[in-house]
Formats: C-alpha cells, structure tokens, sequence
C-alpha cells in the first residue's frame, strides 16, 4: 500500500536521489499518472511500438551547479546522462531530442560553449541530436541554463532485465571509480578551501554496456547508473524491488585516493556520492567472470570489479569492512549535494 505524501511543500531533497526523491515519485507523481510501463520505475520506459516490438524512451533534465567543471559541463551531461539511462536498460541509444530553457542575460558566448560540448559529446556517443525546442526565461530564472533531454533506444535481443528476475549467489559488478563526479562538483562550487586532482566521470558506458551483453547478455538480471545518491541508493532500489539483501566487500569498491580523501575530510559516504559515467551491473554467478573480462577489455572498464553478491535476507544494502564488521546502508537520506546534475 502506497503512502500519502505528507510533505507540505517541495524541498530539495526531493531531488536528491535518494529516500526523499523515492517518496515523491511514488507517493504523489505515480499515484496520478499510474499505468503498467510506470509502474516498473526504471530508468527507460520500453514501450511497445509496431513492428519494431518496443523501443526504449527515456528523459532527463539537466540544472547543475556550475555549468562548466574539470572533465564536463551541463552540456555533456545532457548527452551522456541521457544516452546511458537508455544503455542501462539493454537498449542501444539511436537518437535525442533536447530542450534549452535559457535565461535572459546569458552570455552568447556560454551558450555556444554548451553547444559544441553536446555536439562532441553526441559524435564521441555516436548519438545524433535529430530536435529539441528552445524557450527563454527572465533573468534570475534559470540560473543561466538548464538542459532536458530525451532518448530513443532499440532494446537488444535476448536482454531482459528485471531486478525480479535475481537469484541468490548473483554477482554485483561495478564498472569501475566511484564518486568522481560529485566531490569535482562539491569542489567546482569553491565553497571549499580545498584542492584536488579530480575530475567527473561523464561519458557514455554503452561501450561497457554493449560489451557485458555481448559476453552475457541472458545471464544480465539488471543495470543502472548511480548518478544522484550513488551506489547506495541504486542498489537499495534494486534490493527493494529484488527482495534480497545486497551485501559488498569495502576493501573491493574501487575508490580514487583523492576521493576517498575529500570524503573522510567531509564527512561523506562514498557510496552516497553521485557518478555519471560507471554502472552497476547484477550478473549470474557462472556469467560474472566473462562479463567482467569483456568489460575490462573496454577503453574504460580496466577497473572494473565483482565488488558483493545477492544473499537471501531482508532487502537491504549490507557493507563488510576489511576487518570483517557490517554496517548496513540506506538510501541517501536529506540533500547531501544539491545541483549535481
């Protein structure tokens, strides 16, 4: 039974990711435009579609804070944040549409830089831009620019995934770093005095993703990106909607040294921390060696890790240390870093 929504007014948590986000789609969006592809919450909506069987669509909208950080900007964001929400759900990306919402005043000059970025971003995806609309708004608006984008996919043959689909003893993957992305956004705001060579992880995982289907492609129960709330509240959403307990290896989660550095600095769990260019992939256990071999093989998969497993239990996220003590993590709960994408 679903929750009335209790909140009186709309709080940035809500855009969080995590427990508060959930909350909003599922207590007020959902109750109103329910219908069997919503219901499944999953990052593309594969709708049937004459002869083609189902293509996959998918949108996101884009107001990070600043617009331009070390490795990316709101406009490669727009194109990869989209072009992977489509991959995650076994669907070769094909084509987007975007919306530029600009603010009066913004600089011509910003605008075009944004341009070019979506343009290379979508050649180096090889996913054309083939629309888009384009609307104004008055200054202090829009904090300059905000980006929607929305995609076209075509599901891959023999890839079903469904979180219900999961069996004990499956493995989970990671495709590589996480928390690039957010702590270069926390650090890019310059709200702190703090320096680091980090940059975000934006970029299409396709490649990655069209490699472990390849490998395993029947043996792939389900994927997502953890970008806003991270590892964290991905797999959460996952253990809810599987039924089973997660449980990772601390010491296996592949974590740059500066990013765990700035984390213990700021009091943050990395697992918290958002990342726009790694997934998450549950595969069965007898596949998971030749998944992760096939995505290793890939430009950026070297890092690539079985860092836990699915175990019967109450749904959950459990965490081992490398001293053999757990702690269980929940979704991320407040605002832990507005604006981060």
């Amino acid at each position: 039974m679903v929750e009335e929504f209790r909140s009186k007014q709309i709080e940035l948590a809500h855009g969080s990711g995590g427990t508060a986000s959930r909350r909003l789609v599922e207590e007020l969006i959902l109750p109103h435009l329910r219908n069997p592809i919503l219901e499944r919450l999953t990052d593309s909506a594969l709708v049937p579609f004459g002869d083609a069987g189902t293509v996959a669509v998918t949108a996101d909208s884009f107001v990070v804070s600043p617009l331009r950080f070390a490795g990316g900007s709101i406009g490669t964001l727009a194109v990869n944040g989209t072009v992977n929400d489509l991959a995650v759900s076994g669907a070769r990306p094909i084509a987007l549409v975007c919306t530029l919402i600009l603010e009066a005043g913004l600089p011509t000059a910003t605008l075009d830089a944004e341009l070019a970025a979506m343009a290379k971003a979508s050649q180096a995806a090889g996913v054309p831009i083939v629309g888009g609309d384009t609307k104004v708004v008055e200054h202090g608006k829009a904090d300059g620019l905000y980006i929607t984008t929305a995609g076209i996919g075509l599901p891959i043959a023999g890839v079903k995934l469904d979180a219900r689909s999961a069996k004990a003893g499956d493995k989970v993957i990671l495709s590589g770093p996480i928390g690039d992305h957010g702590i270069t956004i926390l650090l890019a705001r310059g709200e702190l005095d703090m320096e680091a060579d980090i940059a975000s992880d934006c970029r299409s995982v396709w490649p990655m993703v069209e490699a472990i289907i390849a490998a395993a492609a029947s043996q792939i129960r389900w994927m997502r990106d953890p970008t806003r709330g991270g590892l964290a509240s991905a797999l959460n959403e996952f253990a809810r909607a599987s039924g089973f307990c997660v449980t990772l290896q601390e010491e296996l989660l592949p974590v740059r040294d500066q990013v765990r550095g700035a984390c213990e600095l700021l009091g943050l769990d990395v697992l918290h921390v958002a990342n726009e260019g790694q997934f998450l992939a549950i595969v069965a256990p007898g596949a998971a060696a030749r998944a992760l071999e096939a995505m290793r093989a890939t430009e950026h998969g070297a890092a690539a890790a079985i860092i836990g497993e699915v175990q019967e239990g109450a749904p959950c996220l459990e965490v081992v240390t490398a001293h053999g003590s757990s702690r269980v993590v929940d979704m991320l709960v407040g605002d832990q870093l507005p604006r981060i994408c």
